[in-house]
């Protein structure tokens, strides 16, 4: 089952894997303000204009923004407790397949990462630290709130308020949550590694990366531009490099690092460059297609395509997978 992306719900999938057998999940979750299910797109224009901006007539991605932060009744408010209780029912599963003290790097939105700590803990992981990644550039859609007045044809108003906008500032950073499974209760941490073989942090990597950097060692910011390459393939493809920084931090040469919700692979891809092995799950077909693409231009094949086999008559819990070329696998 190692080194393979399954095309499939992980929330449903997940339950396959065995008990405390992953040294550490990285994953960039729904954010639950875009995309994916909970990332749902609003038909709203969220605008004082209506959606008649200039902003929004240039670009898409601005009309496909989400409901305003007070929202539109009280279902939308209710969004902030249903997006903790949809974490909750995957976070226990989470918790289930990790080893004791391996380490949950979540890549989380601003607005509700308050909320995936919340679930985390409710779900028995430490909160360890969110660490910050430093993006060189981010698209600010601030829009400026003299043009609904001068759209209005309200001369005072507009002068009145030249130079102010609504919205958020430019959203140059992006919280990772950084949480932990406690090891057992009365062992130590040095018994910890000795048993299960995570629960530090690798010093080494992180000066390496530091000083390569010219940057404060053991920051818990990492600052970190986006490539061409790193927009190729999904619009919130994370570096790679920042990627491999995560990997390299918490997990050692042959662990097993998971990605639940994997994307364009480029967890999956930084762990197989660091030499560990990986498993990731992308039940969207079309993304899940350019990640085995991307898998195989850097893989043997053999090693990543996974496709569902229901006939295989090795079907455990109701689910299995057939590595093409090769034996079937199951979870």
């Amino acid at each position: 089952m190692k080194d393979c992306i399954y095309n499939d719900d992980s929330i449903i999938a997940i339950k396959n894997i065995k008990s405390n057998s992953i040294h550490s999940i990285i994953s960039d979750i729904p954010y639950g303000i875009d995309y994916d299910d909970w990332d749902t797109l609003h038909s709203n224009t969220n605008s004082a204009l209506g959606g008649s901006s200039i902003a929004q007539q240039k670009t898409s991605l601005f009309k496909r923004r989400g409901k305003p932060l007070n929202g539109w009744s009280e279902a939308d408010k209710r969004r902030p407790q249903e997006y903790q209780e949809w974490v909750e029912s995957w976070s226990n599963e989470w918790y289930r397949v990790l080893k004791s003290g391996s380490s949950v790097f979540i890549f989380a939105g601003r607005q509700f990462a308050h909320r995936v700590i919340v679930a985390f803990e409710n779900s028995g992981f430490t909160f360890k630290d969110m660490l910050s990644w430093e993006r060189d550039k981010a698209p600010h859609r601030a829009q400026r709130i003299s043009c609904v007045f001068e759209k209005r044809g309200d001369t005072f108003n507009q002068q009145k308020w030249a130079g102010w906008r609504v919205a958020n500032l430019r959203p140059i950073f992006e919280p990772i949550l950084w949480f932990q499974k406690p090891y057992k209760t009365g062992g130590t941490l040095a018994d910890n590694l000795i048993e299960n073989e995570v629960g530090a942090w690798n010093e080494n990597a992180l000066t390496s990366w530091n000083i390569q950097r010219g940057a404060l060692n053991h920051s818990n910011m990492f600052k970190v531009q986006v490539t061409t390459e790193d927009r190729k393939y999904h619009i919130t493809q994370k570096p790679l490099n920042l990627m491999k920084l995560l990997v390299e931090l918490v997990t050692k040469e042959k662990q097993i690092v998971l990605d639940p919700f994997a994307g364009s692979a480029s967890t999956l891809l930084a762990a197989r460059e660091l030499n560990r092995h990986f498993i990731g799950f992308e039940k969207n077909k079309e993304i899940y297609d350019i990640a085995v693409k991307r898998l195989e231009n850097t893989l043997d094949n053999k090693l990543v395509h996974q496709k569902r086999d229901n006939n295989d008559p090795k079907i455990r819990n109701g689910r299995s997978f057939r590595l093409i070329g090769s034996r079937t696998s199951t979870l």
